[in-house]
């Protein structure tokens, strides 16, 4: 087949304008990332989902009460089909209230609310809390791990196992600090009306207040979650998230040796991230990028862009520098399906590679007649 390459130079200050580039080969330099004190640590931007630093990132590990980011995934879930409501009273089972470890301190002869046990979960990190949302959920803790395993390969989380809701320790109950972003970015995508309660400071429930484990909610303003965790095995692990002009950064540290190192830690990541590079938002989701050229089709041509707005990340000051090399196989044959991939976007940046990213078709496009196929194949004879 044919290799069809049409490169783009990308202009920001009004668009793009097309010319013609050579493929990236050298990797782009960039600001060599702070020393950090953890077993495994990932920074990304939120963005673009680009990696900026990382050690260890797809090393399993004990998740601690970063569990937790999925029990909530699963109750914000169930609360936004319908499935569970946040005034909704929850009975307490002596299974709940004998959780070991972190506790809001809920009452067996009390029942919940939603909302509370959300806040008690989230901000005091209470073991009690999300037994009683999991058993509401799913019937038992053990059914509820199950659907967090689904939940975690529907999100692409490859290297993560749950056995409980809580994150007690288990040999096998493990993830890792790639699959940690993966669910954290995902949590605050979907669930915004639901994401603000990561930045409460504290909470009081049964005439007990406990502040957020979170040390950053109090140190830095950009900061607005997300969550600790910790067990002698695990260490002290936080993840973070922060927003500083419009953009978003989250930070994952894992093992850390305190509770002011793993706050430390991240902060020094998130600060080396906003600091040394930016993020250019290239196209807006479902704008065409290019038509290329179609065969048996009922249209001769396909509208190719992104289903989603696309960002990239670079150092700072190499925004207006990117240049893009398109590149497709030829011939393009339909049926063509919304979504299927058409190409590959190259950036670099003064000949330095970005990366590769997925040029996808912005159309379903279907089959032609007898006479449109036939004509096409006359056509492919000369390509």
């Amino acid at each position: 087949m044919l290799i069809l390459r049409t490169a783009l130079l990308v202009c920001f200050v009004f668009g793009f304008i097309f010319g013609f580039t050579c493929p990236a080969r050298a990797a782009l330099p960039v600001a060599p990332a702070p020393e950090i004190d953890a077993r495994a640590w990932l920074l990304i931007d939120s963005a673009s989902g680009l990696p900026l630093a990382q050690k260890n990132p797809d090393a399993r590990v004990e998740p601690a009460s970063l569990t937790k980011l999925m029990t909530a995934y699963l109750a914000f879930s169930a609360i936004k089909e319908g499935r569970l409501a946040l005034d909704q009273a929850l009975p307490v089972s002596e299974n709940a209230w004998r959780a070991e470890g972190s506790r809001m301190f809920l009452d067996p002869k009390k029942p919940a609310v939603v909302e509370d046990l959300l806040k008690g979960m989230i901000v005091q990190s209470g073991n009690d809390a999300c037994v009683t949302l999991a058993e509401a959920i799913a019937g038992s803790e053990e059914s509820f791990a199950a659907m967090m395993n689904g939940m975690a390969k529907k999100l692409g989380m490859s290297g993560t196992r749950y056995l409980n809701a809580t994150g007690l320790p288990h040999p096998q109950h493990v993830t890792t600090a790639r699959d940690l972003a993966r669910l954290s970015s995902a949590l605050i995508r979907d669930f915004p009306e639901f994401y603000k309660i990561y930045s409460l400071k504290e909470f009081a429930y049964n005439g007990i207040t406990q502040p957020n484990r979170n040390r950053l909610l109090f140190m830095d303003p950009s900061v607005d979650g997300v969550k600790t965790g910790h067990t002698d095995s695990a260490g002290y692990c936080l993840i973070a998230s922060a927003k500083r002009e419009n953009r978003r950064l989250l930070s994952v540290v894992l093992g850390a040796r305190s509770d002011a190192a793993r706050a430390m830690e991240s902060q020094k990541l998130l600060n080396y991230g906003f600091q040394f590079f930016e993020t250019v938002k290239l196209y807006p989701a479902n704008q065409t990028v290019t038509s290329l050229r179609l065969y048996k089709g009922k249209n001769s041509e396909v509208k190719a862009g992104f289903t989603s707005d696309f960002h990239v990340t670079v150092p700072r000051g190499a925004g207006k520098r990117i240049q893009a090399q398109l590149i497709t196989q030829q011939p393009l044959l339909a049926p063509i399906a919304r979504g299927q991939r058409l190409g590959t976007l190259r950036l670099s940046v003064d000949g330095a590679a970005v990366g590769d990213y997925p040029l996808l078709a912005l159309e379903k496009i279907e089959v032609a007649g007898i006479l449109g196929r036939g004509w096409d194949n006359i056509l492919l004879l000369f390509k």
